[in-house]
This record gives C-alpha cells, sequence and structure tokens, in this order.
C-alpha cells in the first residue's frame, strides 16, 4: 500500500513578494525566480486576522505536486 499524503517536511518554502490581492483572499505572489504564483492565507495568520497588502514580503509554502499555488506561513 502507498502512502500518498504531503507530510509538512514535503514543502517547499521560498520568499516572495505579494504584487497584486486578488478576490477571495487570494494574493498574486512574484517569488524570487521571477514568476508568479497564486496564494492564500496559512491557518495561523487566518486565526489571528494579519493582513497582508501590497508590497509585503511573506514565505510561501508549495507542496511539491503544484508549484503554481501556495500557502503564505509568514509575513515579514
Amino acid at each position: 500500500m502507498d502512502n500518498t499524503t504531503v507530510s509538512a517536511k514535503d514543502t517547499i518554502q521560498l520568499d516572495g513578494v505579494v504584487d497584486e490581492l486578488l478576490p477571495g483572499g487570494k494574493f498574486k505572489i512574484r517569488i524570487e525566480s521571477g514568476q508568479f504564483i497564486t496564494g492564500h492565507l496559512g491557518g495561523k495568520l487566518r486565526l489571528n486576522k494579519i493582513r497582508i497588502i501590497n508590497g509585503d514580503k511573506v514565505k510561501v509554502e508549495f507542496s511539491p505536486y503544484d508549484l503554481t499555488k501556495g500557502r503564505v506561513v509568514y509575513r515579514y
């Protein structure tokens, strides 16, 4: 039997800058390589009502399966 779940240690973390606020609590983020990805707030940021605006530097966490979408886990 194959275990196909992704654990926290299997994620990829990169820094980026919020470029645009999108509807539905999503963000367009430019990562270090210059690519744009779509991101949403992670659990603790949402729970503590941390606001993200244009120009904020953030840490984004990706699944190795889809590198076009990520979760914002930290705001610098």
